[in-house]
């Protein structure tokens, strides 16, 4: 067994014993499964939030007639889309297949809200990249089907790097010479923002960090929010902002679109789908933009980290066609066409091994045209390839999601130091956990 496959083995076990403790299954079970007309296909509905991915399921609809699949467009996010999965659960009519970021799977198995599909997946396993599939097993039992990672690069300006003569910044210190550069050249202009909106920003940085936040060991969690490789990352930041070389706002929002567009944030540390958003967001820049790997805290080194992991597609429990569902999942996020077409639409990188046969990988005229020519693919390949795969996402991650932009914002607005953010952060997690049941060390 793998390091990765022992550790999300020890990790259900903390997950599911904590679950029990406090009684949280909810009621929603499967029941017998429906069965259609003689000749009608079996239908079963998806629930994701990823813009165009109806291209992909209408691609499954038209190969196959013994199931037929129904789009239903959710809000990304706890807030939003699964909380709407989960009351779905409890209420006994949920959807068939969801899109889950691998960060919430952990959560939603501790609610039991998720069928076991392992015996209609278990050939599978092969077909995808061995981190990405585990984050779906836990114990013996596969509960979800990898789409993509995020692997962590850096969008910037090549057009106003080369205009102010900054090479391009491989490591953190460079990052901040530009980031003097940068400003000085105009009153409006800023290396970054400073994205106290998004938890999987901050946690990548972390990641990227070399910091490893839930660690499980002995049937317990080991939390590590506020150690040393986080603030080494925090203090960073906070010379940034101290000096006023990076704006803050919420990236998404209006303010950053329009600084997007017009040159005012030059880089944007974002997961490989981030293409998609940028080329949507600010077309009249195509040819202006170009992607490197993250700055490295020390010359030399390659670390990457993702941006929450990744997505995948998992089937809910009360499912009245659990086999149909799973083999859709499996489908969507293997069949080169599909990956393809996800890969197109800003999914994600893909979870297959095998991304030689990917059209929308070996020839994307319009994505390249943007990035001056580039090829950006060749960087989120050797991105993906740097992540560290022993990072663990705990029970309750909404919770870290909340508590950390939370207290982030709250430390900016007050002008208090971003380490005590983080400090704030690890107590909050530890005492949520515990009052969960679930063993904290």
């Amino acid at each position: 067994m793998s390091i990765s496959a022992r550790r999300h083995t020890r990790m259900a076990t903390v997950a599911i014993a904590g679950a029990a403790a406090v009684a949280l299954a909810l009621t929603g079970c499967a029941g017998p499964a429906e069965k259609p007309a003689d000749g009608e296909p079996v239908e079963i509905t998806f629930q994701s939030w990823v813009p165009n991915i109806d291209r992909a399921v209408d691609a499954f609809n038209a190969a196959h007639d013994d199931i037929h699949v129904t789009l239903e467009t959710i809000t990304a996010g706890p807030d939003g889309g699964y909380a709407t999965m989960l009351s779905a659960v409890q209420a006994g009519n949920p959807a068939d297949v969801v899109q889950l970021g691998y960060d919430a799977i952990p959560d939603f198995l501790i609610n039991d809200a998720l069928e076991d599909i392992t015996p209609y997946v278990s050939d599978a396993k092969d077909l995808f990249v061995p981190w990405q599939w585990q984050t779906g097993v836990f114990g013996d039992k596969v509960y979800a089907i990898p789409q993509a990672s995020g692997p962590l690069g850096q969008f910037y300006r090549a057009d106003i790097f080369e205009e102010l003569g900054i090479d391009y910044p491989k490591t953190w210190d460079e990052f901040y010479e530009a980031a003097k550069v940068i400003r000085a050249s105009d009153p409006d202009r800023y290396i970054a923002a400073f994205a106290f909106n998004q938890a999987p920003w901050m946690i990548g940085l972390a990641q990227q960090g070399g910091a490893n936040w839930f660690v499980p060991e002995n049937d317990s969690w080991k939390v590590s929010i506020d150690g040393p490789e986080t603030a080494q990352v925090a203090e960073f930041w906070q010379k940034l902002i101290d000096e006023d070389l990076v704006k803050i706002e919420a990236d998404f929002s209006s303010e950053w679109n329009a600084d997007i567009q017009n040159g005012d944030v030059v880089t944007w540390i974002s997961g490989s789908w981030a293409d998609a958003i940028l080329r949507g967001t600010a077309p009249e820049t195509s040819g202006k933009w170009a992607v490197g790997a993250m700055p490295q805290w020390k010359a030399g080194e390659n670390v990457s980290a993702t941006w929450a992991g990744g997505s995948a597609n998992a089937v809910l429990k009360g499912s009245k066609h659990p086999e149909q569902a799973a083999e859709f999942a499996v489908w969507l996020n293997s069949h080169t066409d599909s990956v393809s077409i996800l890969t197109e639409i800003g999914a994600g990188w893909p979870s297959i091994v095998d991304t030689a046969a990917i059209a929308s990988l070996q020839d994307a005229p319009e994505v390249f045209e943007f990035y001056g020519g580039q090829d950006i693919w060749d960087v989120f390949a050797e991105s993906d390839k740097a992540v560290d795969t022993s990072w663990s996402w705990p029970p309750l991650s909404s919770t870290l999601f909340a508590s950390l932009t939370d207290n982030v914002k709250a430390a900016v607005d007050a002008g208090t130091p971003l380490v005590d953010a983080y400090a704030k952060t690890q107590a909050d997690m530890v005492a949520a956990l515990t009052e969960r049941g679930i063993s904290v060390d």
